[in-house]
């Protein structure tokens, strides 16, 4: 069994249209498949692998990947699931945004420089976040610098993987299984096995 908390930030209720989509993010198919069959493969793989190799790129583009599968099954057909689905990505790519102009010195969005005010509101202007929300997610990325960035890349690279593995008429049920069951890796590797599926 898995559990996720909810980060309340000092509210005592929480809208729930946006929860399907992390649900499938953070769950099943996401991260507690994910995680989940890596213990499994406990015979398979190393200790190392089962417990340390998180690659952020290989894990949070899994489950970045597993909320669009669940979307393209049909399983966001909720109108206020879709939505919610729809603002989760949309905070995805703002990140983004954030996290290469912040540590990069870009000039951020309207031509300023970029500051934790006018990030935290540009964040809420994107991503209709609360206040502390923004502000919960601009002090991580200030503290971990690169990691929002992860999560698209790793997705761009398991669609890449899933679109070769089509080509190839692999089974996508296969194809998930293999690369689930191979453990965390760089996205390198993930490419290279994929090839070979």
């Amino acid at each position: 069994p898995g559990t996720t908390w909810i980060p309340m930030l000092g509210k005592n209720e929480v809208s729930n249209w946006h929860l399907v989509s992390t649900w499938y993010h953070e769950a099943v198919p996401g991260h507690h498949l994910q995680v989940g069959t890596t213990t499994v493969e406990k015979d398979r793989l190393t200790r190392f692998q089962r417990t340390s190799a998180w690659i952020s790129g290989y894990g949070e583009g899994w489950a970045l990947y597993a909320e669009r599968v669940m979307d393209i099954l049909g399983f966001l057909q909720d109108p206020a699931d879709r939505l919610g689905y729809l603002i989760c990505r949309a905070l995805r790519i703002a990140r983004v945004v954030i996290d290469i102009g912040l540590h990069m010195d870009l000039p951020a969005p309207h031509g300023t420089e970029w500051s934790y005010e006018n990030t935290v509101e540009y964040l809420i202007e994107s991503a209709w976040l609360t206040r502390a929300g923004a502000e919960s997610e601009i002090n991580r990325y200030i503290a971990w610098p690169g990691q929002a960035i992860t999560y698209k890349i790793g997705e761009e690279y398991w669609l890449a993987a899933r679109s070769r593995a089509e080509q190839a008429g692999v089974p996508l049920v296969e194809f998930h299984e293999r690369l689930l069951r191979s453990g965390s890796m760089p996205l390198a590797m993930l490419e290279e096995l994929s090839v070979s599926i």
